[in-house]
Order: structure tokens, then C-alpha cells, then sequence
């Protein structure tokens, strides 16, 4: 009879799933901080 063979799929997917996670993070906190910059810089040329 066969031995089944262990797969590592759960890691796989563990580490698959984290890492869109935080790179969907990390873009917004890009986006985030970008909208942010700009916008001070729109209120400073506003003030002139």
C-alpha cells in the first residue's frame, strides 16, 4: 500500500493569504500618506 505524502499546502497558503494582506497594507498606507502630502501642499498654495 502507498504512503500518502505530506504536502505543505497550509504553509503555502498561510504565507499566500499574509502576504497579500500586508501588501494591501502597505499600499494604502502609501496611498494614504501621498494623499496627505499633497493635500498640505494644496492648502499651503491655497494661503499664498
Amino acid at each position: 500500500m502507498a504512503t500518502k505524502k505530506k504536502t505543505d499546502l497550509g504553509a503555502a497558503l498561510t504565507g499566500l493569504v499574509l502576504g497579500a494582506v500586508v501588501l494591501f497594507l502597505v499600499l494604502t498606507s502609501i496611498v494614504m500618506m501621498t494623499n496627505a502630502h499633497y493635500r498640505g501642499k494644496e492648502a499651503a498654495e491655497a494661503q499664498k
